[in-house]
Formats: C-alpha cells, sequence, structure tokens
C-alpha cells in the first residue's frame, strides 16, 4: 500500500459531522411535523368520516409537499452518513496497515 495520512479524512469528520448532526434533526423535525399536518388537514377536510378526513388529509398539497421535503431530507442525511462512513473505512485501513507494518517490523528484526 501507498503511504497514506489518516489527518484528511480525521478531518473530513470533524468538518462534516455538524452538518450531518443538522441534517439527521431536520429529518426528525419533518418526520414529527408529519402528524400534525395530517391532523390538520383531516380537520380541514370537512368529512365526518375518520377514513375520508384521512384520504383527504393525505391527498393534500401540503401533506405530498411534507412527503417530497423528508425524502430530500433523507437523501442529505443518507448522503453525509455514508460520506463520513467512508473517512472512517479510509482511517481504519491507515489503522490496519501500520499495525501490519509494526508486525512485520517485529520479524524482520
Amino acid at each position: 500500500m501507498t503511504d497514506y495520512s489518516p489527518h484528511p479524512a480525521i478531518e473530513y469528520i470533524w468538518d462534516k459531522a455538524p452538518a450531518y448532526a443538522k441534517a439527521k434533526g431536520e429529518l426528525a423535525s419533518l418526520e414529527a411535523y408529519k402528524l400534525s399536518l395530517k391532523a390538520i388537514e383531516m380537520k380541514k377536510s370537512g368529512e365526518n368520516s375518520i377514513g375520508a378526513q384521512e384520504r383527504e388529509a393525505y391527498a393534500s398539497d401540503n401533506y405530498v409537499q411534507l412527503c417530497t421535503a423528508i425524502g430530500e431530507a433523507t437523501e442529505k442525511a443518507e448522503l453525509l452518513k455514508w460520506r463520513l462512513e467512508s473517512a472512517r473505512m479510509r482511517f481504519d485501513a491507515w489503522r490496519t496497515e501500520q499495525a501490519s507494518n509494526r508486525q512485520m517490523d517485529k520479524m524482520t528484526k
């Protein structure tokens, strides 16, 4: 393996952690609001039965927009998550290589 410095991977994790935390927070907020929006839309529907109210709530533009926002927030959070995981994997590979090199040095001395 070629010489590799773990520092860029560690710095990447450090730099991107706040963005990942923010993305996860936004996703959680949208998921929590989903129930409230459903209730609001059901109340506005003017229907008498719960089933009809639910149907109208799920069909509302606001609910559809929220679902789209949840999808986008999930995509953003997952992208950051896997980029961070990739940086961790690069560091782990470097650490394993260093341990192997130390073992080889011990065996050849």
